[in-house]
């Protein structure tokens, strides 16, 4: 009314215009607000600054914790063993850094330039690409689909624990020991029990926040980890008997060579190196997305490879002189944790605490990655639909409690569905679309996305990788990367089927 009234009546036309401009322009400005106040009560969080790490040091640990897993203990010291002692560590230590490394930086990257999860990460990156957001709620799926089968297996650690601290064990014959774990997984109860309480632990901790609860009991856990598996070294390599494990687990066989061929064996080595890392489905990607641009991720994932490669080789060094000393064939697989070690632990001299203590590290490896995927699978609803942590931890408790049923029933319950014919169960199913297919597929979307100029393409990853301080990612790398890389990751999918259905 104020601009109206100070023109002149001459130019009432003009006056009439400016008005009416002047109008909209208002009217317009009020929408925006309005949209703005709306947004904020439909609590879009976007002008919230995204969760950070209070430490380089929780950073790490937390994504060498997600790395860390079960097969750690029970799969790489057998490999070991099996395929000519250190030098298979020496052609596994060469394709961790060849092909690992590579990967895990890659996820860091797209998380840190993308602050997003994998959900978001890739169409953030490239919105103008739309088949990547595809491939971002693959890796989504990916998550669930682990979590479907660990949480049932984290809850026979924690369960193994209690066990040990009754004395369930004291007494009783290698025979009994199995009895004790077949009778558990026929019992659905006990099993659906000891899983509600692993993802009870892993959303409530999840529920406290990024450094309050995630970051700041993942260090504890890791720390406490890192102790229990030293202090369980030193008392497996002093046992009567001992040296002839480490011998064995040590000492480079070269007769493994002609037993099995030197191509198995860098095959086996090739398959560990790949899998060990967890890497392919964004669960170490959410990680990038939670630091600063204060160092290059090349040193960071050399110091998460360090510390996952130091847990796996220190189980071994467990594993190996125990089972020699009471003669003892190392086994493969849940039969060597939940067998062989507690009637092994029985034979020993205090063997009730070291029980206690090797299923309190086992528990704490179990539940390390759980929490990170968790933190991942939170992080999908906070970033696809601008949940609140609250709200995401709530959801998906929900969620992952209906999904993880099958595998804890599988075992009973649902023992008549066979997937890949007798003896088979949910778990092998699940399991073998984790390891077999979201994992390698993943990875190879990662590769394709920060080399391929469809994607983010190689400058665009390589300056990112190198902001900081620290160790450089080598630029010559390109064409490795580029042509060699994918070649390989394609042959261990279709090696990894060949091994599963024909072998």
């Amino acid at each position: 009314m104020l601009i109206k009234q100070t023109m002149p009546n001459s130019n009432s036309h003009l006056s009439m215009r400016v008005c009416f401009d002047l109008k909209t322009i208002y009217c317009i400005s009020c929408l925006t607000k309005l949209e703005l106040l709306r947004n904020i009560n439909r609590r879009v969080y976007f002008m919230k600054e995204r969760e950070k790490f209070s430490s380089r040091l929780g950073f790490i640990l937390i994504s060498a914790g997600c790395a860390i897993g079960l097969g750690n203990v029970w799969r790489f010291p057998y490999v070991v063993g099996q395929y000519g002692g250190a030098l298979f560590v020496l052609i596994y230590l060469f394709f961790l850094i060849a092909l690992g490394a590579p990967i895990m930086t890659m996820e860091f990257a797209v998380g840190r330039a993308s602050q997003k999860s994998a959900a978001l990460a890739f169409h953030s990156l490239v919105p103008k690409r739309k088949f990547w957001g595809a491939i971002g709620k693959f890796q989504m799926a990916g998550n669930y689909m682990l979590m479907m089968f660990y949480t049932t297996v984290g809850g026979w650690m924690i369960a193994y624990f209690f066990k040990m601290i009754k004395g369930d064990f004291n007494g009783i014959t290698p025979a009994q020991v199995g009895d004790i774990f077949n009778n558990s997984l026929q019992d659905p109860f006990m099993q659906v029990f000891w899983m509600i309480v692993v993802v009870v632990l892993g959303f409530g901790i999840c529920s406290l926040g990024l450094q309050n609860g995630v970051e700041k009991i993942t260090k504890i856990m890791m720390s406490s980890l890192l102790i229990i598996i030293l202090i369980l070294v030193i008392r497996a390599v002093t046992l009567p008997g001992g040296r002839d494990g480490l011998a064995f687990y040590l000492i480079p066989n070269l007769a493994a060579i002609k037993q099995y061929g030197l191509l198995e064996i860098i095959f086996a080595a090739m398959g560990q190196a790949f899998f060990t890392l967890s890497l392919g489905i964004g669960a170490i990607a959410i990680f990038g997305s939670y630091i600063g641009k204060e160092r290059r991720l090349f040193g960071e994932t050399i110091s998460v490879c360090t510390l996952d490669t130091l847990v796996a080789l220190l189980s071994g060094l467990i594993i190996f002189p125990a089972c020699f000393a009471f003669g003892v064939n190392p086994e493969s697989g849940p039969g060597l944790v939940f067998i062989t070690l507690p009637s092994i632990f029985n034979e020993m001299w205090l063997g009730q605490v070291w029980g206690c203590l090797f299923f309190v590290f086992m528990s704490f490896a179990a539940l390390s990655t759980i929490i990170a995927v968790f933190e991942n699978i939170i992080s999908f609803g906070m970033d696809l639909f601008n949940w609140s942590r609250k709200k995401a931890v709530v959801v998906n408790f929900i969620i992952i409690l209906i999904l993880s049923l099958p595998c804890a029933l599988g075992f009973n319950i649902l023992s008549d569905i066979t997937p890949f014919g007798i003896g088979t169960t949910i778990q092998d199913l699940e399991d073998f679309l984790v390891t077999y297919n979201f994992l390698p597929l993943g990875s190879l979307a990662y590769l394709l996305f920060c080399t391929c100029r469809y994607g983010w393409g190689f400058d665009g990853f390589l300056q990112e990788a190198n902001t900081g301080t620290g160790i450089k990612f080598p630029k010559w790398t390109k064409n490795y990367l580029k042509f060699i890389l994918p070649c390989v990751i394609i042959f261990i999918f279709i090696q990894g089927y060949y091994t599963f259905f024909i072998k």
